[in-house]
């Protein structure tokens, strides 16, 4: 898969001329234009009437055009119009060249159907190599961001299906082991060796957790591809409903204030975010009263929440460390945690243009703090 994104990678690299296209009625004119503008890493293409310039326009892919305002039948006017009308040939730069005065009438006209700037006549040479060579660079520019944005699609489009053939793959056998030890289980009779139980108690234990690290990974693949219906939340009532659903122990308390906010958002990704917080908190709360606060601060332009535990605590060499995949506090023999929680939230968070924060003092408690805009 790496081996294949790097020859993608490579074949884009490479620089493609550009085409640039003068548009006069006059073929002396034309030559001159072509003996200033010529260069390596240019095509340089010649129409000699409107009609003919937007027959080339349509035809190839044109960085930039020269166009003469004064000629017969369609003049530079009318084709810059038509060009900027068609969804093919509208991001062209156009660059009027004229004989007309510098009267404001002719700028303001010019810059209306289209045109990025102007030449006069006659051509000062130094002029227009500078002025189509910031052009070029323009259009290189955007040119590479518009290749290496398709690029990236299809990378991610291609890591997607690689994730989900492998996770398809993997999960086929898992279910077989674990339905396996099932009959194992059952065929021991009433009195088996309880070494060979607790064998058949880790065998089931380990591949559970495998299937979820699986989900998992498949869910963090697909959530950058994933976009929801907005709608309106009610905040207060989605954190109610979460720790209705997580079941907490007694021993937990919740505090949750009077005065969270509507929120206009994807209530699937919010709802995701707070059960992964809460969840974590009941999860790692090791106090015979444990406590959680939920908080909230509506600020100018975003909303601020926390989620507040006087749990375990963090380490502070883990603190770094806890938003990356598959990090857990605890050994992995010692949680059911697959540790792809915390990433899920701060890929959602960061996807909502906010920000996700940590403080915690071990043996004390931890807060996970995010912002969501308004």
């Amino acid at each position: 898969m790496q081996s294949v994104i790097q020859e993608e990678l490579k074949a884009e690299k490479t620089v493609k001329p550009i085409n640039i296209l003068l548009v006069d009625d006059r073929p002396e004119n034309l030559i001159s234009l072509e003996s200033i503008l010529e260069q390596d890493g240019r095509n340089i293409l010649k129409a000699s009437s409107g009609e003919e310039a937007l027959v080339i326009a349509l035809e190839k892919d044109i960085a930039m055009i020269l166009l003469d305002v004064q000629m017969p039948g369609m003049d530079g006017f009318e084709v810059a119009r038509l060009l900027k009308e068609n969804s093919h040939t509208k991001d062209i730069a156009i660059i009027f060249v004229t004989a007309l005065s510098k009267d404001e009438k002719y700028s303001i006209q010019g810059y209306e159907e289209g045109a990025v700037d102007y030449l006069l006549k006659p051509l000062d040479t130094f002029v227009v190599r500078a002025k189509v060579n910031v052009f070029s660079k323009l259009y290189l520019q955007q040119r590479e961001l518009k290749e290496n944005n398709e690029l990236l699609h299809r990378t991610n489009k291609q890591l997607d299906e690689f994730v989900y053939i492998v996770s398809h793959d993997l999960k086929a056998p898992l279910r077989g082991l674990s339905s396996l030890a099932t009959f194992l289980e059952d065929e021991l009779g009433e009195s088996p060796k309880p070494e060979i139980l607790d064998l058949l108690t880790m065998m089931k234990s380990r591949t559970s957790r495998m299937q979820q690290l699986i989900d998992g990974i498949l869910h963090y693949s697909r959530l950058a591809n994933t976009k929801g219906q907005t709608e309106l939340v009610d905040v207060k009532e989605l954190i109610n409903n979460i720790i209705d659903l997580v079941s907490p122990p007694e021993t937990i308390s919740f505090t949750i204030p009077d005065n969270l906010p509507k929120i206009n958002c994807e209530k699937i990704k919010l709802h995701e975010v707070f059960q992964n917080l809460i969840s974590n908190a009941i999860k790692y709360m090791d106090k015979a009263e444990g406590k959680i606060v939920i908080g909230f601060q509506d600020r100018e332009d975003e909303y601020e929440f926390w989620v507040k535990d006087n749990g375990m605590g963090i380490k502070p060499e883990h603190l770094e460390k806890i938003f990356g995949l598959f990090q857990t506090l605890l050994p992995k023999d010692q949680c059911e945690s697959t540790g792809i929680g915390l990433t899920i939230v701060k890929k959602i968070i960061e996807s909502e243009r906010g920000r996700i924060t940590v403080t915690s003092a071990f043996g004390e408690g931890s807060t996970f703090g995010f912002t969501w805009n308004k």
